[in-house]
């Protein structure tokens, strides 16, 4: 931790990680992790049969997460497998998918190769419900990802349903089992699950990371048996913390769908959101995230120590839907200037600025006080260095309580002559002379040079 994060980190109101056990301590996992604490910012892409319906079954709108239709609206696995006689997405263009993350500043793709559906979006010998056997399109869309990051050089990665199929008559949950149903789940991670994350592991280059999700049903040695597979055909690639809720590590923690902590959360973490409310694409949902809120989820993630993996969920002709490209860009650009501000950063080590929790409201079903975001600025830092994102523009001056280190100059980031403004320091408090006028409508940063305090 550097001299600027561990500044009043005693003073943090913190969420420890219940799971933080699970996180693996050697030399390996700190090599192997070194990438994905300096890239904070990836995308994650949700697609598949769903896309085709786009939330809607029989001429009813399905209301939730677009990607859990088969379930939802209780369709049977026959009729659902013929969605793959209509999958032919004609305007799939890999390097336009990668060229979109990249121009949004993203380090790295998390695409769903078998979402709980069953569908694989890659060609596998290991069980024939997938898209290049099953549809009239034949491609490889996992491939061609692959390719494309390697071109780019981002950070290929996959998601993979690994507990849930609802295809499977053996998986958990299979869509078609009744309660009470028998069903050998060894027998579908022998035939298929294993085989097909080893397909993953061996042919489609090396790996940034296996997304695994909804393993909480697992034994731990059913999840120790895909832990060791990935370990064995590809040490350096990342394992994520929903691969079980047994007591397996891992390299980082998952938080909970959309959730963002209050504070500052210790370990290495991560936040996975949508740029609207579902993650494969749905029709109906048209409640986009702006480029403001993406920068300021980012940052807000980043602040309290976080990577912000953010999804977008294609249609089945393969087109990212308006306006996604356009915020995803416009985020790109406020990056391409304050990117020092968010890649490898660490956690603010303040903590007011995010909120506090209020006196007077209560949540109905604890009784405790609800907590208040506040959403005026945030601290990101590097090594001898405060970041403060400003998303309101204070009134001048700007006062900042619990700096230790001495501020040698302030700065704005997008100011490349980096003119010194105004700063009076006594003790930890600091007051800063600010321009009067708003540098950028996204977010504004100043930038503290810290020099490190004398340590007693």
């Amino acid at each position: 931790m550097t001299t600027a994060a561990q500044t009043n980190v005693n003073h943090l109101t913190t969420n420890t990680l219940s799971a933080a056990e699970l996180i693996e301590d050697s030399p390996a996992h700190t090599a192997r992790i070194a990438w994905w604490r300096e890239a904070k910012f990836g995308m994650f892409i949700t697609w598949g049969l769903h896309s085709i319906l786009a939330g809607e079954w029989q001429g009813k709108e399905i209301p939730g997460n677009a990607e859990w239709i088969m379930t939802k609206a209780k369709i049977p696995v026959a009729d659902y497998e013929k969605l793959a006689g209509q999958f032919n997405p004609v305007k799939f263009d890999a390097e336009a998918w990668v060229q979109l993350a990249q121009d949004a500043g993203m380090k790295y793709v998390v695409f769903v190769a078998k979402h709980h559906d069953g569908f694989a979006l890659f060609d596998s010998k290991a069980d024939s419900f997938n898209i290049v056997k099953r549809t009239p399109w034949q491609r490889d869309p996992a491939k061609e990802l692959a390719d494309a990051c390697a071109r780019h050089h981002l950070k290929f990665c996959v998601y993979y349903s690994h507990n849930l199929d609802w295809h499977e008559p053996n998986s958990t949950a299979s869509r078609d089992q009744g309660p009470g149903s028998d069903h050998d789940f060894g027998k579908y991670m022998r035939d298929k699950a294993l085989p097909q994350v080893r397909e993953l592991l061996t042919g489609y280059g090396p790996l940034g990371l296996v997304w695994f999700d909804m393993g909480g049903g697992l034994k731990r040695d059913q999840a120790r048996a895909f832990v060791d597979l990935v370990r064995a055909l590809q040490p350096d690639c990342l394992i994520n913390s929903r691969i079980s809720k047994s007591m397996v590590q891992c390299d980082y923690i998952t938080k909970g769908d959309h959730s963002i902590p209050s504070r500052p959360s210790l370990g290495d973490w991560e936040t996975a959101d949508t740029m609207n409310d579902t993650w494969g694409y749905q029709k109906f949902d048209q409640n986009w995230k702006s480029a403001a809120v993406v920068v300021f989820n980012l940052v807000d993630v980043v602040s309290k120590g976080g990577n912000y993996l953010l999804n977008v969920g294609p249609t089945a002709e393969g087109v990212i839907p308006a306006p996604c490209p356009e915020n995803l860009r416009a985020a790109g650009r406020w990056l391409k200037v304050n990117g020092e501000a968010v890649y490898g950063c660490g956690h603010s080590p303040f903590g007011p600025e995010m909120g506090a929790e209020s006196p007077t409201e209560k949540d109905p079903k604890t009784g405790k006080p609800v907590f208040i975001t506040a959403k005026d600025w945030r601290c990101t830092t590097k090594p001898g260095r405060l970041y403060l994102h400003f998303f309101k523009w204070p009134e001048p001056p700007f006062e900042l309580a619990g700096v230790r280190g001495e501020v040698r100059k302030a700065y704005l980031l997008a100011d490349v002559k980096r003119t010194p403004m105004g700063v009076k320091q006594t003790g930890d408090k600091v007051s800063l002379t600010l321009p009067g006028k708003v540098p950028d409508s996204l977010a504004t940063v100043v930038c503290l040079e810290v020099a490190e305090a004398a340590r007693p």
